[in-house]
C-alpha cells in the first residue's frame, strides 16, 4: 500500500483533485516573479518610510491608538468598523498569494461548537463541518474556544477562517489516521499524519496571516507538491526548529513552479554566484551569514522600489504586531485558503 499526502488509497475522487491541482498551479504561476516582488517592495517601502502618514517610531511596548507598519495591515486594521465588513479583508493580500479570495462573497458560517468527535459525519456548528462544505464560506467564531482536533483537518477550496473578535486556539491535536471526511460527498482512509501545523499539498492561492504557531510535532508550515501563489505574512513562530518547508525534495518536478526564494541546501558551487548581502544583521546563538556574489553589484531599481535595510536591533520593533493581535480587544487569527 502506497501512502502519499497521508492518503491510503487514491480513488477516482483524489485522482481528479490531483489533476485539478496541477492545472490550477500552472495557471497561477507568474512568469515574471520579479514584478510581484518589486510591487510588494514598493508598497512596504511606502509603509516603513511614513509616506502614508501613519507610521510612528517604536521604542517601547505600545498600547496606544492603532498603528500601521505594513501595507497588509494598512488595508484593514485601523478601520473601527471592520466587523461590519469582514470580507473586505480578502482585498488586503499582497505578494504571490495576491489573487486569493477565500470565502469572499460566500455566506458567513459561525463556529459555535469546539468539539471534534465525528470524523465521518461532522457535527454542524463545528470547524470540521464548516471546512468541508462545497460552497465559498467566510468562517468566524461565535465565542472564545480551544479546538482540539481528533484528526487532521482537511479543507475544501474557497474558505476563509477568520478568528478576529475571538480568542481561538487550535491545539493539542492528534493525527493517528482513520476514516476522515474531506468533502460533503467523499471520505476515505487516512494514514498517520506527518504532524505539521499547516500542510499545503498541491495548493494554490493561499494566504496565511497573523497566526501564532509553536510546538508542532513536525514542521509548522509545509508547502509541497507544486503548491504556489502563497503569501505568509505577519506571523509569529516560536519554540520550533523546522519552521517552514518549501518543497520536500529537489527530485519533485512539481515544485519547479513554486515561487519561493530559498538558499537552503543548495551547494556552494551554485549559491556562491547569487547576490546575497548582509547589512547590520544581529547574529546570536551561533547564527551566521555568508555573503555571496559580486560585492559591488547594484540592483537596477529606483530608490522608491527598495526597502532600506534595518539593523538587527530593530527586530523587536519591526515584528511588534506579528502573530495574533490584541489591538482588536481579542487576538486575531486569520487564514485564507483556496485550492
Amino acid at each position: 500500500m502506497v501512502s502519499k499526502a497521508n492518503i491510503a488509497h487514491y480513488d477516482e475522487f483524489w485522482q481528479k483533485r490531483v489533476e485539478d491541482a496541477k492545472i490550477a498551479a500552472h495557471v497561477e504561476y507568474h512568469p515574471k516573479p520579479e514584478e510581484v516582488v518589486n510591487q510588494l517592495n514598493h508598497e512596504v517601502h511606502l509603509s516603513v518610510t511614513g509616506r502614508n502618514n501613519t507610521r510612528r517610531k517604536l521604542h517601547k511596548k505600545y498600547d496606544g491608538p492603532c498603528m500601521i507598519t505594513n501595507p497588509i495591515n494598512q488595508c484593514w486594521r485601523c478601520d473601527r468598523n471592520w466587523a461590519k465588513n469582514r470580507q473586505k479583508l480578502a482585498e488586503c493580500v499582497r505578494g504571490f498569494g495576491r489573487k486569493t479570495t477565500g470565502g469572499k462573497d460566500g455566506k458567513i458560517y459561525v463556529v459555535t461548537d469546539p468539539s471534534d468527535n465525528d470524523m465521518v459525519n461532522p457535527k454542524p456548528g463545528t470547524l470540521r463541518h464548516a471546512v468541508i462544505q462545497p460552497e465559498p464560506l467566510w468562517i468566524i467564531f461565535g465565542r472564545d474556544m480551544v479546538i482540539r482536533l481528533s484528526e487532521e483537518l482537511i479543507m475544501t477550496g474557497n474558505k476563509t477562517i477568520d478568528g478576529r473578535g475571538a480568542q481561538v486556539h487550535i491545539a493539542h491535536g492528534a493525527g493517528n489516521g482513520g476514516m476522515i471526511r474531506d468533502s460533503t460527498t467523499h471520505y476515505g482512509f487516512r494514514t498517520r499524519s506527518d504532524g505539521d501545523g499547516i500542510s499545503l499539498f498541491g495548493a494554490v492561492n493561499v494566504w496565511i496571516d497573523h497566526i501564532s504557531m509553536s510546538n508542532c510535532q513536525d514542521g509548522l508550515i509545509d508547502l509541497v507538491e507544486g503548491s504556489t501563489a502563497v503569501t505568509i505574512s505577519n506571523c509569529h513562530f516560536t519554540h520550533h526548529n523546522d519552521v517552514l518547508l518549501f518543497g520536500a525534495s529537489d527530485t519533485h518536478p512539481q515544485d519547479k513552479i513554486m515561487q519561493v526564494t530559498k538558499r537552503t541546501h543548495a551547494p556552494e558551487s551554485e549559491w556562491r554566484h547569487w547576490i546575497w548581502k548582509s547589512d547590520g544583521d544581529l547574529l546570536t546563538n551561533g547564527a551566521f551569514f555568508i555573503p555571496s556574489g559580486d560585492p559591488e553589484h547594484k540592483f537596477k531599481m529606483t530608490e522608491d522600489m527598495i526597502i532600506s535595510p534595518k539593523p538587527g536591533s530593530y527586530v523587536s520593533s519591526l515584528t511588534r504586531f506579528s502573530g495574533a493581535l490584541t489591538a482588536l480587544n481579542r487576538p486575531h487569527v486569520n487564514l485564507i485558503h483556496k485550492l
